[in-house]
């Protein structure tokens, strides 16, 4: 057994852990980051890249049916349908995974921060044990960043199986399923089964709430909701999942019913080759008692705005605290900057706003407030749209085919903008400067001042502020 002492120690290795660790060797503090897997974390290694790979071959894939066509496409034409191998597809998913991996690894080296690869044991709140035995390895540290992440929530009338799997699982499957039956309609399962569904899967959507993805407002969600259904997705709406049932060939049935519904005769069901449960994450905050920090009622580690907890020279980052908000960026951002209070350094999470992005087809984005949160808010408002039609870059693209659109959000009397929101084909690679003017408090005239190039899908952003100024050049 061997120990080691340290001034920052990190324990996980996902988007929000790599950036502390890198941050503070940069900053000439002694590092140590554990990582249980692969650095990278659920992001990298079994979350975001690998399925931003399946969803681009899916595209792919997609797109040269429409060559294969009698007529081809765009004057393209190729002798018969696209073959799919999926077993070559996940191997060409997980070698990107594996150069982001080693990528990772490589930057905490040069950043002069110590990988250690196992499972963190706490002794108390900054002492961790890595291994077991004469093999173990004692790490103390002056400060502490929890980086824990999050997982999967388990129904427990739904455990997981062969055949009800979640989002890890979904991104390894080797063989494509026949019919998948996504409980949840959120952003998880959507990019899923739109995956699948492009990829030649039959595709059911069982949902709780009377929408989907009703996190977003119904004309956010209008051009996706019509997507889903020219895709032939079916979903079932307003319905509680109630059980999976295996079946004797090998599939199984999933139970639902209406949650208005007492009547359990009247379940309905559906007989599928796998049930992917994407019902949300949870903190991943269960060996944190010997640490002594506190913990809301669902698990969340609680952080004011600098993400220290209750612990002196204890932290917390990303999906394991209570901010709200568990997405990849907003730790990477939190990361940075708990490195950097450590070293002396005067910071606080403040953000004016946080962007989100769902990657479906078509994709949807956000930043700030909708219509209606300002108005809520008391805001006087005015909105401006544009379409992907009006576009000519998106034209080029074929963008403008998901009846796509921008919308920008203003205080009527200073036209201090509070929001931006899109969707469309594309249109996530926008939220740069969406995000970059509401954190600077712009106001319309700061974008419509701006010179947008052309021919790129950015001429948008300035077309929609014009409209919401009462000017578009050119919409109709």
């Amino acid at each position: 057994m061997q120990t080691k002492k340290c001034q920052v120690l990190v324990i996980g290795a996902g988007p929000g852990g790599y950036v502390a660790a890198i941050r503070a060797g940069q900053l000439g503090l002694s590092t140590i980051i554990v990582e249980g897997e692969k650095a990278g974390g659920t992001c990298l290694i079994r979350g975001c890249i690998p399925s931003k790979a399946l969803i681009h071959a899916a595209h792919k894939f997609h797109s040269l049916s429409k060559h294969a066509s009698n007529d081809g496409h765009m004057g393209i034409s190729i002798p018969g349908p696209a073959e799919l191998n999926m077993a070559n597809l996940v191997g060409w998913k997980e070698g990107i995974v594996t150069r982001l991996n080693k990528g990772v690894e490589h930057l905490l080296k040069n950043a002069g921060a110590e990988l250690i690869t196992g499972w963190a044991e706490f002794q108390d709140a900054k002492t961790v044990k890595v291994g077991e035995g004469k093999d173990a390895t004692i790490i103390q540290a002056e400060h502490v960043i929890l980086a824990n992440g999050s997982v999967p929530i388990e129904l427990p009338f739904m455990p997981y199986s062969e055949n009800v799997i979640s989002s890890r699982e979904a991104l390894s499957l080797e063989e494509l399923p026949q019919h998948v039956a996504i409980v949840g309609g959120g952003y998880i399962g959507l990019e899923l089964g739109i995956t699948f569904r492009m990829l030649g899967s039959e595709v059911t959507v069982v949902e709780a709430m009377d929408s989907v993805l009703p996190i977003f407002d119904k004309e956010l969600r209008r051009p996706l909701e019509i997507a889903i259904k020219k895709q032939k997705i079916k979903t079932h709406l307003g319905v509680f999942a109630k059980g999976v049932e295996s079946t004797k060939d090998g599939r199984c049935q999933l139970n639902f019913i209406d949650k208005n519904e007492k009547d359990e005769k009247k379940m309905q069901n559906v007989v599928v080759d796998k049930v992917l449960v994407t019902v949300g994450r949870k903190p991943n905050s269960a060996a944190l008692a010997p640490t002594g920090v506190a913990l809301d009622e669902r698990g969340f580690v609680k952080v004011n705005d600098q993400c220290q907890t209750n612990m002196k020279g204890v932290y917390a980052i990303g999906d394991v605290t209570d901010l709200g908000e568990m997405l990849a960026h907003v730790a990477s951002f939190q990361g940075e900057m708990v490195a950097e209070i450590i070293s002396g350094q005067n910071r606080v999470y403040n953000p004016v706003a946080v962007p989100a992005i769902v990657f479906t087809e078509p994709e949807i984005v956000s930043v700030g407030l909708s219509p209606d949160e300002a108005k809520e808010a008391g805001h006087p408002v005015i909105i401006g749209k544009f379409p992907l039609a009006a576009n000519g870059r998106s034209l080029t693209q074929e963008a403008e085919k998901s009846a796509g659109f921008i919308r920008v959000v203003a205080r009527e009397d200073d036209h201090r903008i509070l929001g931006i929101q899109g969707v469309g084909t594309h249109i996530s690679e926008l939220v740069g400067e969406w995000t970059l003017a509401l954190e600077m408090g712009a106001v319309l005239e700061d974008i419509a001042h701006t010179i947008h190039a052309h021919p790129t899908m950015t001429e948008m952003t300035h077309e929609g502020v014009l409209d919401t100024l009462g000017h578009a050049i050119h919409k109709m």
